[in-house]
């Protein structure tokens, strides 16, 4: 055969593959022998499960040394010294498949509910490979529990997550299957079980699997990875995996992934090459080398370098001599993120039915500067590491936005199709700093003084007052940094008149987080219909249709504005007069609350023991507050007593006081709380 025969065919080991569609495609020999040994193990009655402290324990595995505060898993393990031994973790076998692996540890997540909310977004709607939610499972849990991993892992001091994305995901026959293997591997690596549970995603171009580990190990001790497996073991690991399974990367499969980079907008594998054999950012390339492997990586980085010259990235300056631009790296890295985003709100708006052009699209870096109004069209992970969501909001403004760093806590109601208003931080600054200025006398705060006034006060739900005097301190030494505050000794700080202001243009400036209020929980269509107080019935109160653009989300609220207000006329709360101006009932918002909230009373009723009693305005309630309700009217707390239950509205205040007595006085819409029994001034 010639030299020339060798780029024509190339024999490759691994699996048969067909070209028959990825669902559905006959699995593999090595993915049937992994399910056949699954199944035995079950019917063995193991249950892969980390055991947790107490007597007959197995004995520390050989990768495995003592540490302060737990067992050090990984830094003596065979696998790890032998790569140390080598190379390094750096160094690549040829024809080995690349995996990313993304790895981060959350201290306490158990206890401050980050857990929780973790495994609730990597199971929502949409991320399976049928659209449907995301499925939990575990070693040998098809369907795993994870209220019980939760449980388990409540008193973990630490949590630990991964992402694990194979570049040829989409080719492996069963995922689920390669996670287990990879998992079991990693085991054998630390020499422990591991409590842990996984969901496979395809809700992007690349498949990928989240892993969440629980923070201790077979023994009951803290789990305490080595970083440097952290980092690279794992990766490799998943790349071996990979490997076995499809084979070797051949030269012509690897060319023809690099040739597939040479005209993307991101940071590719040419240009980190490049930047790498780079000199002052000079790069030569006048002479053609000899050897072909050598003479096809140079017409590849002349293709790849005259894209980069229109985009403005890199100047030739003579004849195959080439200047990288400073900002090739970080200029290609925002427009690969960039890319990423723009195909997640076009994707999220094909679900809902609409297309829109990619100029409609804003990418808030931070909070916007002027409040958008829309719908909620996608809510996911902003890091899927962490905890931080990014909402996708199709604005009346005719304009899509991605918005993201926003705390669950403030959209934790919102859901698709919700209604919402994102906007800046508010210029009177957070509570904490309006506390603050309220307190300091002469402009010196005297954290002493807050702490006498708050047990004075018994304002502070759960009775913590040192920590809510100690948060308002850290809020002062974070200002202090920034120049705004100045400590004269531990009781004393100096406060200046424009205070709040100053730190609220210091969290502006930080990127501080939007103001976001939950207008309606209910999309369109149910508002329509509704019987409570919608958010179209006050928009139609106000008279407000200016701010609404003919197109997309801004006609649609249009349109359902036009059916909400003949539906109004039909039921008698609105009148159309000669002139075709709507005249509507008097105090409209407040009767058709009154309304929603008798009917929602009565079917609750029908579940209890005790009747429903509606509260008239200025009427002091007390009683166990036992739950909420979400009505189109808005959020209204159940407080029970012995012979009757009443619906008020709720407020985040009495949030913690689940099962607790409270009691409050309604005032319009809204209810000043007084938590417990014994406590005079409300809140």
């Amino acid at each position: 055969m010639s030299a020339g025969d060798d780029n024509r065919f190339r024999l490759r080991p691994g699996r048969i593959r067909a070209d028959t569609p990825k669902i559905g495609r006959a699995r593999s020999f090595l993915t049937k022998v992994r399910t056949v040994t699954r199944q035995q193990q079950a019917a063995s009655g193991g249950s892969g499960r980390p055991r947790r402290g107490g007597p007959g324990h197995a004995p520390k595995g050989e990768g495995s040394i003592a540490s302060g505060r737990g067992v050090r898993r990984g830094r003596g393990a065979t696998f790890v010294r032998a790569r140390n031994l080598s190379n390094g973790w750096s160094h690549r076998r040829p024809g080995s498949r690349r995996v990313i692996v993304k790895s981060r540890s959350v201290r306490g997540a158990g206890r401050n509910g980050k857990a929780a909310a973790h495994l609730r977004y990597i199971q929502r709607d949409g991320t399976a490979r049928d659209g449907e939610r995301g499925r939990l499972y575990s070693g040998n849990e098809d369907r795993a529990d994870g209220d019980a991993f939760l449980d388990r892992g409540r008193d973990d001091r630490h949590q630990f997550r991964f992402i694990v994305s194979p570049e040829d995901a989409g080719d492996l026959a069963d995922l689920t299957g390669y996670t287990r293997d990879l998992m079991a591997q990693v085991e054998a690596d630390l020499g422990t079980k591991l409590d842990w549970v996984a969901v496979n995603h395809h809700n992007t171009g690349h498949p990928h699997v989240h892993v969440v580990v629980n923070g201790r190990d077979e023994l009951g001790e803290d789990l305490v990875i080595n970083g440097d497996y952290l980092a690279n073991g794992i990766r490799e690991r998943a790349s071996e995996l990979v490997t076995l399974e499809l084979g070797p990367v051949t030269e012509i499969e690897q060319r023809l992934k690099l040739v597939a980079e040479i005209d993307q907008d991101r940071l590719t594998r040419i240009d980190r090459a490049m930047l790498a054999e780079a000199e002052d950012r000079f790069l030569d390339l006048r002479h053609e080398p000899d050897d072909p492997r050598c003479q096809a990586d140079r017409a590849l980085r002349l293709r790849r370098l005259g894209k980069l010259s229109d985009m403005g990235l890199a100047t030739e300056h003579a004849p195959g001599v080439w200047e990288l631009s400073e900002q090739l790296e970080p200029t290609l890295r925002e427009m690969g993120e960039r890319g990423d985003i723009i195909r997640t709100m076009q994707k999220a708006l094909r679900v809902d039915g609409t297309e829109r052009d990619p100029m409609s699209f804003t990418i808030h870096d931070a909070a916007p500067a002027t409040p958008i109004v829309g719908r909620v069209i996608d809510k996911h992970l902003s890091d899927e590491l962490g905890e931080e969501l990014t909402l996708v909001v199709d604005g009346i403004d005719g304009r899509a936005h991605h918005v993201s760093g926003i705390d669950p806590a403030r959209v934790a109601e919102a859901r698709i199709g919700s209604i919402v208003e994102i906007g800046p931080p508010d210029s009177a600054g957070s509570p904490s700093d309006r506390a603050i200025a309220g307190m300091a006398e002469g402009g010196i705060y005297r954290p002493s003084r807050h702490l006498e006034q708050a047990r004075f006060e018994g304002r502070v739900p759960g009775g913590d007052y040192d920590g809510f005097v100690a948060s308002h301190v850290r809020r002062l030494e974070a200002l202090r940094r920034a120049g705004i505050v100045e400590r004269i000794d531990t009781d004393q700080w100096r406060i200046p008149e424009d205070f709040t202001t100053r730190a609220a243009a210091h969290d502006a400036g930080r990127g501080g987080r939007a103001n976001i209020r939950v207008l309606s929980t209910f999309d369109l269509g149910s508002q329509v219909g509704a019987d409570g107080a919608t958010w179209l019935d006050r928009r139609l109160v106000g008279g407000v249709v200016s701010d609404l653009v003919p197109a997309g989300f801004g006609e649609q609220v249009r349109e359902a504005m036009e059916q909400r207000r003949e539906r109004l006329i039909e039921q008698g709360d609105a009148v159309r007069r000669p002139d075709g101006r709507v005249s509507y009932r008097r105090n409209l918002i407040a009767v058709l609350q009154e309304r929603e909230v008798a009917r929602a009373g009565v079917k609750l009723a029908a579940t209890k023991s005790v009747p429903f009693r509606a509260v008239a305005d200025g009427e002091t309630v007390s009683g166990t507050f036992t739950g909420t309700t979400q009505l189109s009217s808005g959020k209204f707390a159940i407080v029970e007593k012995s012979h009757e239950f009443t619906l008020v509205p709720w407020r985040p205040v009495i949030e913690r006081q689940i099962g607790r007595d409270v009691a409050g006085t309604v005032q319009g819409r809204s209810v000043s709380w007084q938590i417990g029994r014994s406590r005079g001034l409300g809140l």
